[in-house]
């Protein structure tokens, strides 16, 4: 599942909710971190149990972990628990000519 994932990807993780901590916080569990993880959520209507898709960018990928950063995220999990989302293609570069004149 996570093969293929390189430094840059967006990659989607699977969270499932817990409780409403406060107003606008929720308490996630996610897969292979081993411990509640709390994300800014203000949607009125969440059950505990809901799953919820957290999305980052890879910051550093390991042999079996990889480390996702992003707005609420900042986790190493495993590579099972990570889908691609996009991948990273570095910028291109245009090549300079002269022209004649």
């Amino acid at each position: 599942m996570g093969k293929g994932i390189k430094v840059g990807d967006t990659v989607a993780i699977t969270a499932t909710v817990r409780k409403r901590v406060t107003e606008d916080r929720v308490s996630v569990l996610i897969p292979t971190y081993g411990q509640p993880h709390s994300i800014v959520d203000t949607t009125p209507h969440i059950s505990s149990g809901q799953k919820i898709e957290l999305a980052g960018e890879v910051l550093r990928v390991d042999e079996d972990t990889v480390t996702v950063g992003g707005q609420d995220l900042g986790i190493t999990v495993k590579h099972s628990a990570v889908r691609l989302v996009t991948s990273y293609l570095p910028p291109t570069r245009k090549r300079l000519v002269d022209k004649a004149t």
